[in-house]
């Protein structure tokens, strides 16, 4: 099995159904025997660039060790899932399980 870095953006307008999505995605790996070390619900961020006239979207970012089919199932879940705008996944050396910058950032924001 390998690691895979996911990253996906929510519609705004479908953010009360992101723990839905997540638990959806989270049972396709777990079916074919797969390991999630990370996942961080970023909540809503502004976008860099306007997609689809939309101008913010709700982050999720996930580290995985699945099989081929597993990640397959989760890309075609992505292509037929109207509520994600953009998905990014990325294939890692190892296991990632320590917090990601964004979430730090934002822990730092609301500490100060």
């Amino acid at each position: 099995m390998r690691h895979y870095e996911i990253m996906f953006l929510v519609h705004p307008d479908q953010s009360e159904q992101v723990p839905a999505m997540v638990e959806r995605y989270e049972g396709i790996i777990s079916k074919h025997n797969g390991v999630i070390h990370r996942k961080e619900d970023l909540g809503r961020r502004q976008l860099a660039y306007p997609i689809c006239d939309v101008h913010k979207a709700h982050y999720i970012l996930m580290n995985i060790e699945c099989s081929l089919e597993a990640l397959e199932e989760i890309k075609n879940a992505f292509k037929f899932n109207d509520a994600i705008i953009r998905n990014l996944i990325t294939r890692q050396k190892q296991a990632i399980t320590t917090e990601s910058v964004l979430m730090k950032k934002e822990k730092e924001t609301r500490s100060a």
